[in-house]
C-alpha cells in the first residue's frame, strides 16, 4: 500500500521524517502552504482525509486522533478491506492504531514508537488477551473465512477447546495458542481449496510457486488462464501460491508481469545455469527448450529451484498453446520475496473515455487494475474512482502536465506498472504525444528499456457526435482554440483551411475565464463560408454529471455561453438537423443516396412489400 503521513503543525516535521525513514518509504502531506519542505499540500483536511482513505492509501497521521476520527468515521464499514490508520503524538511519544489493527495498523504502531521512543498504543483483544492476531498472519499467509477469527479469538481465553491441523510444520506465530487435540473449533492450515464450514478457520501458507513459461508477446490472459485452469483441476488453493518463478529472459514479458499483479504474488527470475542445475529433478526435461534458452525445463526448473532442495513438484509441466506452467509445494513456508531486480517497468497510456464508466472501454479497465501505480489530473482520477483501491495513486492540477508524465517515466523505469490517464482518447489533445516527445529528446537508456501500451478511448468529439446524430458522417477536423502551446496565428490559419475546406469542425478548449475573444473568432471565420442555419452543437460536460447539450445554429450562437468544460461541433455547408418525434437529430450525409441511389431505395421498399 502506498502511505501518506499527514502533517498539521512544522513542529512535526523530526518525527515526520523518521517515520518516512522507518518505513522505507511514504510521502509527507502539509497542511497548507505553512509548511515548506513536503511532499504534497493539502488544505481541505477532511476531503483530503477522504480521498486518500478511499483510495486505499495507509495514514499516518501527526494529530490529536479525533481530527482522523471526524473526518473518517462516515468512511467506516467494510473493516476488512480498509487501510490502517494511526495517529502520532506531535512529539512521537504515543502512536495509536484507529483503524486496520490486525491489517497493519498494529505493526506500523509498534515500529514508530520503537523508532521514536514512544508507546504503541495496542487495543486490539487478540494481542492482548492471545499474544497474537489471527487475523494478522505473516507476510504471505491469506485467510480463506475471515468471519470466524472473531469467535475463535472469544473462544480461545473463555477456555474453550480450539483444535489445529496444519499441513506445514513451521507455525511458530502461532505458539502462544495452546491447542487441544478436539474441540468445536479448528484452525486448519492447508494449500488445498477446502469447503469452507461454520466451525472451521481456513489459513493457507505461502508454500506454492507457479513456475511460468511462455513465447514472446503473448496476450496475458492466456497465461491467466493456464495458471487459473491449472490451480483449478488440483484442488490448490490459489491464496498459497507465494510467487510466479520463471526464466529471467521473461522479466520484460508483460503476461508474467500481469499475472503477478492478478495474484498479488512478487516475481523470482533465474538464470539458464541456475535452471539447468534442476535438470535431475524435472519430470519433463526439453531439448528443444535446452537449445533454445539453455537449460532443459523452465516451469518446473523455476518452480523446483524457488521452493528448494526439501521441496518438491507437484504438478508437472502443463501446456496449452504457446504457455506452460507447472506448480511446487514447499515444505516449509516461503520467506517473502521482494520485487525482483530484473522486474521491466511497463507504462500504459489510458484514455478513459469522457468520464461514464460504460463508455470506459474494457482494456482500459483491464490496464488500471493490472497496474500497481496510476497518476493523473484529480478531477479524471475522481471519475476511476472504483478502480483505485489498493493503488498508488498521484494526482495533480492542470498545467502540470509534463511533471505527471515525467513522474509516470520515471516509476516505470524504476519497475513499477504504471497507468497514465487521460480522459476521451490518449492521443487526441492528452498525454500520449508528450510521452513519446520526452522520450524521444531525452533518449535515457532507463526510459527506452520501458515498455508502453497506448490504450484508446472514446473522444469528446465521438462522445459528443453520438448524443445527436451523426454529424462527423463525412469529413471533419480538430482544432484546439488554446493558445498556450499554439500561436494564435496559427490557430486562424488553421481556422480559414477548415472553413475554405468545408469541414465539420471540433472546436476543443474554446475558452476559459481569461482566454475570451478566440471563440468568436472561430465563429466569424467559419460563418464566413457557411450558411448562418449551419447547425451548431454546444456538449457542456458529455458523459458526466450535469451533461448539457443543446443545438442551435451558426447564426445564433453565442459564444458567451461556453466554457472550458465544453466542446463545440460546427456543421459544414451539408450538415442538417431534422425533427424525429421529441428529438432533434443532427447528421452529415457521407452521399450514399447521390446519383442513383433513390432508385435503389424505392426497389428495396418494393422488395420488403413484396
Amino acid at each position: 500500500m502506498s502511505i501518506a503521513i499527514l502533517l498539521f503543525t512544522a513542529e512535526g516535521l523530526s518525527v515526520a521524517r523518521t517515520i518516512q525513514a522507518t518505513l522505507d518509504g511514504g510521502r509527507i502531506h502539509g497542511f497548507s502552504d505553512r509548511i515548506t519542505d513536503v511532499d504534497e499540500i493539502f488544505t481541505n483536511t477532511s476531503q483530503h482525509l477522504g480521498d486518500l482513505f478511499l483510495t486505499q492509501t495507509t495514514i499516518i497521521g501527526i494529530c490529536a486522533s479525533g481530527i482522523l476520527v471526524r473526518a473518517l468515521g462516515p468512511l467506516l464499514g467494510d473493516k476488512i478491506n480498509e487501510p490502517p490508520v494511526v495517529a502520532v503524538a506531535e512529539d512521537g511519544s504515543v502512536a495509536v492504531p484507529l483503524i486496520g489493527g490486525h491489517h497493519g495498523a498494529n505493526a506500523i504502531a509498534r515500529k514508530i514508537a520503537q523508532a521514536t521512543g514512544g508507546i504503541a498504543a495496542i487495543t486490539t483483544a487478540g494481542d492482548l488477551r492471545l499474544g497474537v492476531a489471527l487475523d494478522e498472519p505473516p507476510p504471505g499467509w491469506r485467510i480463506a473465512n475471515p468471519d470466524l477469527v472473531k469467535p475463535i479469538t472469544a473462544a480461545l481465553p473463555a477456555g474453550e477447546d480450539v483444535g489445529l491441523d496444519s499441513e506445514v510444520c513451521d507455525v511458530h506465530w502461532l505458539d502462544s495458542i495452546r491447542f487441544t487435540e478436539s474441540g468445536k473449533w479448528r484452525i486448519l492450515i492447508t494449500s488445498r481449496r477446502h469447503a469452507l464450514t461454520a466451525h472451521t478457520l481456513v489459513i493457507h501458507p505461502p508454500v506454492l510457486v507457479l513456475g511460468v513459461g511462455c513465447e514472446r508477446d503473448i496476450e496475458p490472459m492466456e497465461l491467466e488462464a493456464l495458471a487459473i485452469s491449472t490451480l483449478d483441476e488440483a484442488g490448490l488453493a490459489i491464496e498459497s501460491v507465494a510467487c510466479i518463478a520463471s526464466i529471467d529472459l521473461k522479466a520484460d514479458e508483460i503476461a508474467v508481469q500481469t499475472l503477478a499483479n492478478r495474484l498479488g504474488v512478487p516475481l523470482k527470475f533465474y538464470s539458464a545455469a541456475e535452471l539447468e542445475a534442476e535438470a535431475p529433478r524435472l519430470k519433463t526435461p526439453s531439448e528443444i527448450v535446452f537449445c533454445e534458452v539453455g537449460c532443459h525445463g523452465v516451469s518446473e526448473g523455476a518452480a523446483l529451484a524457488t521452493v528448494g532442495n526439501h521441496g518438491e513438484l507437484v504438478i508437472p509441466k502443463v501446456r496449452s498453446g504457446r504457455v506452460t506452467c507447472a506448480i511446487a509445494r514447499a515444505n516449509t513456508p516461503i520467506e517473502p520475496i521482494q520485487r525482483t531486480r530484473h522486474s521491466k517497468g511497463h507504462l500504459a497510456v489510458i484514455g478513459i473515455g469522457p468520464g461514464a464508466d460504460n463508455w470506459r472501454s474494457p482494456e482500459a479497465s483491464q490496464a488500471l487494475r493490472t497496474a500497481d501505480t496510476v497518476i493523473g489530473y484529480k478531477l479524471y482520477l475522481d471519475q476511476i474512482a472504483d478502480e483505485l483501491v489498493g493503488k498508488e495513486v498521484h494526482n495533480g492540477t492542470l498545467g502540470a502536465e509534463a511533471k505527471r508524465t515525467n513522474l509516470a517515466l520515471e516509476l516505470a523505469a524504476a519497475g513499477r506498472h504504471v497507468a497514465l490517464v487521460s480522459s476521451g482518447d490518449a492521443g487526441i489533445y492528452a498525454l500520449a504525444s508528450l510521452v513519446f516527445e520526452l522520450i524521444d529528446e531525452a533518449n535515457d537508456d532507463r526510459w527506452n528499456n520501458i515498455s508502453i501500451e497506448v490504450i484508446p478511448g472514446i473522444s469528446a468529439l465521438q462522445a459528443t457526435a453520438s448524443r445527436v446524430g451523426a454529424p462527423l458522417g463525412h469529413d471533419f477536423c480538430a482544432i484546439s482554440l488554446s493558445d498556450l502551446m499554439t500561436s494564435q496565428t496559427t490557430i486562424t490559419k488553421r481556422l480559414h483551411a477548415a472553413a475554405e475546406g468545408d469541414f465539420v469542425v471540433a472546436l476543443y478548449n474554446p475558452q476559459s475565464a481569461r482566454r475570451r475573444h478566440l471563440l468568436g473568432i472561430a465563429r466569424d471565420i467559419l460563418a464566413a463560408e457557411r450558411p448562418p442555419e449551419t447547425p451548431v452543437v454546444v456538449a457542456r460536460n458529455v458523459g458526466r454529471e450535469n451533461e448539457n447539450i443543446t443545438v442551435t445554429t451558426l447564426g445564433e450562437f453565442n459564444v458567451e455561453a461556453v466554457d472550458m468544460t465544453t466542446l463545440v461541433l460546427i456543421g459544414s455547408s451539408r450538415t442538417r438537423t431534422f425533427q424525429h418525434g421529441e428529438r432533434l437529430w443532427t447528421y452529415t450525409p457521407r452521399g450514399y443516396l447521390d446519383s442513383n441511389a433513390p432508385a435503389d431505395v424505392e426497389q428495396v421498399k418494393r422488395e420488403v412489400s413484396n
